[in-house]
């Protein structure tokens, strides 16, 4: 496939960014990365890549997108972190017309693959109740009751796949993200994920001297984090799976709380911050957790990197950006 012109929609994003650059590290000659964003807007943006700036939820950017291409990777999404999420339904909701015109134009121009990035967003509401809540499988997702917005969003593209493949022979792949986190990503702003966020404010309260930190709800609900590097290596094991033929999870079984999440970010930074809980800000359900029954069969393999590793490296990244006054959509130009 090194030879093959591969896509990488959202590749001005974060996964997007990481994947690309991880595509050029395998060897990858021929990358077609397409955003909607300004390319100086890009979070990582590379030399000797194809780089286009393109609405991709209209058709005949998705056509001028896949033509010609062997594979494409989907991570395209108007998407962010609860707070992001909870107050923009319908932007979310939008993005329904990426995927479909995506595999509208891929069917046209005869892609071989498509993979398509879902979100845990997509189980049932009932079943993430309780911060103790069991691993949730695939099969959780039905009946319905996805996240409001995002979640049936991503519900009803996993289902436009399905039926690609069904109807039309288009092999197409899914995989459920949880969380992933990592570097050169969002950590400021309103669309950024816990993780960052909780990074973003333990390293701002040492900076202003203020040693204290608000977090969202009471911090007891529960999630698991996946560290980019094993986001990378998953969704390209699911992209090239011969047999993967169903949604499946791509996820950390590392199950932590919030208020950990804070203890781990407090350890790496010496520190240890007074807590405001704001109860009224958005945090989204009680607990969501992976189940990697189907992965580990599949596979071989699971998502493994400890979030203490993960955290240290995200943690790293984001002091050095805001040390040295970076703004947060600073680009990373690679040769």
């Amino acid at each position: 496939m090194n030879n093959q012109l591969i896509v990488v929609c959202g590749a001005g994003g974060f996964i997007g960014g990481h994947l690309v650059a991880d595509l050029l590290r395998q060897g990858y000659t021929r990358i077609r990365a397409v955003d909607i964003k300004p390319l100086q807007r890009w979070y990582q943006k590379f030399e000797g890549v194809e780089n286009i700036s393109a609405d991709l939820q209209e058709l005949d950017a998705c056509r001028t997108a896949t033509k010609g291409a062997f594979g494409v990777y989907n991570l395209a999404a108007d998407m962010g972190g609860m707070g992001f999420i909870e107050k923009n339904k319908a932007l979310c909701m939008m993005t329904v017309l990426i995927n479909t015109h995506l595999l509208k134009a891929a069917r046209e121009n005869g892609v071989e693959r498509f993979f398509y990035a879902s979100s845990a967003c997509v189980y049932a509401h009932d079943k993430q109740t309780d911060p103790n809540v069991t691993g949730l499988k695939e099969a959780d997702a039905y009946p319905a009751m996805p996240e409001d917005g995002y979640g049936w969003e991503k519900l009803f593209s996993e289902r436009m796949c399905r039926h690609y493949t069904e109807d039309f022979g288009l092999v197409t792949r899914v995989a459920r993200y949880h969380n992933v986190y990592g570097p050169h990503g969002t950590y400021d702003g309103g669309r950024e994920k816990a993780p960052a966020a909780i990074c973003r404010k333990v390293i701002a309260a040492q900076m202003s001297g203020r040693n204290e930190i608000e977090i969202w709800g009471n911090g007891e609900q529960t999630r698991s984090f996946m560290f980019i590097d094993d986001c990378l290596r998953g969704s390209q094991a699911i992209m090239a799976s011969n047999t993967i033929t169903f949604p499946i999870n791509l996820g950390s079984e590392e199950k932590v709380s919030i208020n950990q999440l804070v203890d781990i970010v407090e350890s790496i930074a010496g520190v240890q911050l007074k807590r405001n809980y704001n109860l009224s800000a958005p945090k989204g359900v009680n607990g969501r957790n992976s189940e990697n029954t189907l992965i580990r069969q599949m596979l071989g393999w699971e998502p493994s990197i400890p979030l203490r590793t993960g955290m240290e490296k995200t943690y790293a990244w984001i002091y050095d950006q805001m040390k040295s006054g970076a703004s947060k959509d600073a680009v990373v130009n690679c040769s």
